[in-house]
């Protein structure tokens, strides 16, 4: 897709369209080749696996690491009420 029917349906001006594609272009996340006077972008499969291989692996990770916390937790207030109902005894 072309820069000018991209910002056509944005509510940016055109020259920022540009400047995100080029940020996009240098992560891998878009390619783009001339036709005549206009550059014609597209996604890049491989650039967008590879960004949802990284994510997949952030949340597999923060997930991860927010269940051992739960678990720590319960562990810990499953303790704590076995203390408070000894000390009522």
């Amino acid at each position: 897709m072309a820069v000018g029917q991209l910002s056509a349906e944005l509510p940016v001006t055109r020259p920022a369209v540009s400047q995100h594609l080029k940020v996009l272009k240098q992560a891998g996340l878009v390619t783009d080749h001339a036709e005549g006077t206009k550059r014609i972008y597209r996604i890049n499969p491989d650039g967008v696996q590879a960004i949802r291989y990284y994510l997949d692996q952030m949340w597999s990770q923060a997930l991860a690491g927010f269940h051992q916390a739960a678990r720590q937790l319960a562990q810990a207030g499953g303790q704590q009420v076995r203390s408070q109902s000894q000390e009522e005894t």
